[in-house]
């Protein structure tokens, strides 16, 4: 299983509807508001990097609200 950490930053006032957009979304597991330069933080988890980028691509950077994200892929030891 693959984790990585989404840091979003969204468009001003959309804080909350990009938080409650991102619960919905199954391989979301954890979201936290943040404060400073990123407004949120999502921990993805999926089977490999091409279900990452699928989730990337049409779940994730689809919300409306969103404006930059960064991921973070874990690695292991």
């Amino acid at each position: 299983m693959d984790t990585a950490f989404i840091l979003l930053k969204t468009e001003p006032a959309r804080e909350k509807d990009v938080y409650s957009a991102l619960l919905d979304i199954a391989e979301v597991i954890e979201t936290h508001a943040l404060y400073g330069e990123y407004d949120l933080l999502a921990r993805v988890e999926c089977a490999n990097s091409k279900e990452l980028t699928s989730i990337l691509m049409k779940k994730l950077r689809q919300i409306d609200g969103i404006r930059e994200t960064e991921t973070l892929i874990a690695v292991d030891y």
